[in-house]
């Protein structure tokens, strides 16, 4: 039998760990393509193929997926639309989490030309959290509320900031100035990011903080629903610490002079959070989703729970951030491998929750990788 030729782009925090898992597949040849591609030691041990390539530049990007069969788009978000078109102009099947700000519908009249199917938006937030809003969704004849509560938290608490950036401080911080786009009344608003702190109590863990942020993406366009939010979760008394750097300016991004040079306040604030932030290699963190959709079927109104808590796995040394956005993404290439339902195109994951048997392979994929989503049902 023919194997899958699989090009992971990006050997990142979670590129890396997409490889190691498709690389386990007996099926599968995996070529692992970055700038900075990890050490020959661990292609080694997963039979992992490593390309050094700079894939800011269209040519090389060509260049790595020209044998692929299907091809995982995981790099840095600045760059990820320009990458996931070229991908698809290349005619090669996909599964994105660049998470870039562009909206990735505009690309699916070229996908739906080149005859390729892409899933894209595949992680844990977005992805998973879009994936199950959507199946609880299409359960309802009228969706009254959705809300999407999401976190990486560190397991040890440091101050002053109780937090670790399992990605680039500079993402994080966009999540701290970029407006929250929520739903009010089955309208879009638009809400100043870090506001509407609440409270919220998990299992295990205590009390949590959530504020808003702009994480509904393409549910405010595709669900609808009379309220949806999405917010994301911190330790309590971090939200006012963010927002006291936020309202001094600290994240401006307009350069100034200081003692002859230029800089800009968000570039020095990046780079004096980079080392605070920095979560090394054995530090342990977890991952915290709460999923609340409550609406009507036949006159009966109905509530779905999903809560996720994952840690950091000590056996296979991946951050609980990784394992639950990357595993979100090579399950769901498995099935994009295996199954001929999706349509050509752009699908996002709220959508790929209409097609049968997606959901049910994707959360049975997870479970065996130690991901697990744990569910309730009640009549309201």
């Amino acid at each position: 039998m023919k194997k899958n030729n699989i090009v992971v782009l990006g050997a990142g925090l979670v590129g890396k760990p997409i490889a190691v898992d498709l690389a386990q597949d007996a099926n599968c040849f995996v070529t692992l393509v970055d700038i900075n591609p990890p050490s020959q030691v661990l292609a080694d041990r997963y039979g992992i193929k490593l390309v050094l390539a700079d894939l800011s530049k269209k040519s090389q990007v060509v260049d790595a997926v020209q044998e692929a069969d299907f091809v995982v788009n995981a790099v840095p978000g600045f760059m990820g639309f320009n990458v996931l078109k070229q991908v698809i102009e290349a005619g090669k099947d996909a599964v994105d989490i660049a998470f870039y700000p562009e909206n990735p519908m505009d690309l699916d009249e070229l996908a739906k030309k080149q005859g390729v199917r892409v899933i894209c938006d595949m992680g844990v937030a977005p992805g998973m959290s879009h994936l199950l809003v959507g199946h609880f969704a299409n359960q309802l004849d009228h969706v009254e509320r959705a809300d999407i509560f999401v976190g990486g938290l560190p397991k040890i608490r440091t101050q002053p900031w109780e937090y670790k950036a399992v990605f680039s401080p500079v993402d994080v911080l966009e999540e701290y100035t970029r407006p929250a786009r929520l739903v009010e009344h089955g309208q879009m608003v638009i809400k100043p990011a870090l506001t509407e702190v609440e409270n919220l109590e998990f299992e295990g863990l205590g009390t949590l903080e959530a504020f808003n942020s702009d994480g509904l993406r393409s549910l405010v366009y595709t669900l609808k629903a009379d309220v949806m939010r999405e917010k994301t979760l911190r330790y309590p008394g971090y939200t006012a610490k963010v927002k006291l750097l936020a309202d001094a300016g600290f994240f401006n991004p307009v350069k100034m002079r200081v003692g002859g040079v230029e800089i800009s306040p968000l570039s020095l604030t990046s780079q004096l959070l980079f080392d605070q932030w920095k979560l090394h290699e054995g530090e342990e963190d977890m991952t915290i989703m709460r999923i609340v959709v409550e609406g009507s079927m036949n006159g009966v109104r109905h509530q779905f729970v999903c809560d996720l808590h994952d840690e950091y796995d000590p056996i296979s040394n991946v951050h609980s951030m990784a394992r639950t956005t990357g595993y979100a993404a090579s399950v769901a290439l498995r099935w994009l491998m295996s199954s001929a339902k999706l349509k050509k195109g752009i699908t996002l994951p709220e959508k790929l929750a209409m097609v049968h048997g997606s959901v049910d392979y994707i959360l049975a994929g997870l479970a065996e990788r130690n991901v697990n989503y744990k569910f309730t049902h009640r009549l309201l």
